[in-house]
């Protein structure tokens, strides 16, 4: 949520999931939402990243996935400061990558995103591995699906 006027109504400063950044003619609030959505693109663009979030967050983005509807948030948590910003990013890496290149590209990735486009220091990165994608589980849902119709 921006607000780029001098007088910023109580009841948006009392959030605790808005920041501001102080400015010469001004306030902008991002929303924490905001930050986990810039870091969510970031680590799912880095190289090795098959999927983002644990088993449920992943069932659940299926289901949004079929409707049209993508979280890009989805495994992902954030604390945000006044100037700083931690992120906790659970990621599904591809088989055969070296997964601490994997954890070192997602990190390097949200950092860069983060602090272009947020404006906001980095202070960590916290990547958590939480499964490894099998090239042969796409295959074999295929041959599943032909054993099927034959």
């Amino acid at each position: 949520m921006s607000n780029t006027t001098p007088n910023v109504s109580t009841s948006s400063s009392d959030r605790k999931d808005l920041r501001p950044a102080h400015a010469a003619n001004g306030k902008t609030t991002i929303d924490d939402g905001v930050v986990a959505k810039v870091a969510g693109i970031a680590a799912r663009d880095a190289r090795g990243v098959y999927d983002l979030g644990g088993g449920a967050a992943r069932a659940i983005g299926a289901i949004r996935n079929a409707i049209n509807a993508t979280d890009q948030s989805q495994g992902i948590s954030v604390e945000v400061g006044e100037k700083q910003v931690a992120v906790d990013v659970t990621i599904v890496a591809e088989y055969p990558v070296s997964l601490q290149d994997v954890a070192d590209g997602v990190r390097a990735d949200v950092i860069r995103a983060v602090e272009t486009i947020v404006g906001l220091e980095v202070t960590e990165v916290n990547v958590t591995v939480n499964d490894v994608h099998l090239p042969s589980e796409d295959n074999d849902t295929n041959k599943t699906e032909e054993a099927r119709v034959q």
